[in-house]
């Protein structure tokens, strides 16, 4: 586990970010068996899950429809205020630069990563969205919890759906 910010409000303890992350694992299994890609994400604040998403931009034909998003529509109307201040966000993946953006602008304090997504992450991967230093809010930043999981199930469904590819007729 690294923590890639100094001087951060106290840290979860480690069996609540385990916790968490399993929880935000069980959404990204739900959008396999969807045939979403595997992500998935929890809000939780003040110690409670006030929104819980996976992908579902093939469901909903709709680009947006990442975990992120739909978890942080979900916890504002929870709590009903955009503002996100003192919430955590577990997540499998790094988020993309969109859901990095929408992270900064919902203010949430804290963003908590399985895997790194070295193509597209926008949290320091590629982009570093959520920490940039001209931004006005940026998050504290964990990763690697339950990393090897969150990999696992990723390489698992992309390497059926390249299989799958492999098998259809030309």
């Amino acid at each position: 586990m690294k923590n890639n910010q100094e001087n951060t409000p106290e840290l979860p303890d480690p069996s609540s970010l385990v916790r968490f992350m399993q929880m935000a694992l069980q959404e990204a299994k739900a959008a396999a068996e969807e045939g979403e890609v595997p992500c998935g994400a929890v809000i939780v604040w003040s110690g409670r899950i006030i929104g819980r998403a996976h992908n579902q931009v093939e469901t909903l034909r709709d680009p947006t429809a990442h975990a992120e998003i739909l978890a942080i529509t979900q916890a504002a109307g929870a709590i009903g205020d955009w503002r996100l201040d003192g919430a955590d966000l577990y997540v499998t993946k790094e988020p993309c630069p969109m859901c990095a953006g929408a992270l900064v602008l919902a203010r949430v304090r804290r963003l908590i990563f399985g895997v790194r997504d070295p193509v597209r992450g926008g949290a320091g991967s590629v982009f570093p969205i959520v920490s940039h230093p001209s931004s006005p809010h940026r998050l504290e930043i964990l990763e690697g919890i339950l990393e090897a999981e969150c990999k696992a199930i990723l390489q698992t469904f992309f390497r059926r759906r390249r299989q799958e590819e492999n098998e259809r007729p030309s």
